[in-house]
């Protein structure tokens, strides 16, 4: 039976899983399946469009259960944690999504649910597709960075000033979780302040 789309996407991330997303190659994709890499090509024009759909299949669990009705900023938190659990699911998660564009279904879905909820608060729709992007950048780059962390490959300096290392000695202490929560937390707090401000 012929090779499907699906196939090369999961043996994708099972290698990326195995290797993180520095040793993700064509090559080494085709050997797992036992193909020539002139096979992914016929389904993947290059590496770019297979790394879309291993973004498309990662993003999946953002939107594969409906969201509760209720206020936007719990909807907007709850998107939030589910896309860092859904990049967190798999290693270098969070830098393939980051590398890819912002075409693929499952991204967009949760995009859209983001921007319905913004809107319904109030915020033009303008306005809260800037949010949107900007909360997706800090989910993006705080996963890069945990998972950065969890490898050993982030770099940690001293400093020269006690302020500044015991700042960093607690942020590096405490729980990513955390850490998540608190700037999640910051980013929609600010966000309440400019939709009262546009209501007012």
């Amino acid at each position: 039976m012929p090779l499907k789309r699906t196939d090369f996407v999961t043996a994708a991330l099972e290698l990326l899983d195995a290797e993180g997303l520095d040793g993700l190659t064509m090559r080494e994709i085709g050997a797992r399946l036992g193909v020539r890499t002139d096979a992914i090509h016929e389904l993947f024009k290059d590496k770019d469009a297979l790394l879309g759909a291993m973004a498309d299949r990662i993003t999946a669990a953002i939107t594969d259960t409906p969201f509760d009705d209720g206020p936007w900023d719990a909807q907007l938190v709850e998107l939030a944690h589910r896309a860092r659990g859904a990049l967190l699911a798999h290693r270098d998660g969070a830098r393939v999504v980051a590398g890819t564009s912002v075409v693929e279904p499952n991204i967009v879905r949760g995009g859209e649910a983001a921007l319905r909820a913004l809107a319904d608060a109030g915020l033009p729709i303008e306005r809260a597709g800037w949010v949107v992007f900007a909360l997706l950048h800090y989910v993006l780059g705080h996963t890069i960075e945990e998972q950065a962390e969890r490898s050993g490959d982030r770099a940690r300096g001293a400093g020269s000033d006690d302020r500044l290392h015991h700042a960093m000695d607690s942020v590096r202490k405490a729980a990513p979780e955390a850490r998540f929560a608190f700037g999640l937390e910051l980013f929609v707090d600010g966000l309440r302040v400019r939709l009262a401000a546009a209501q007012a």
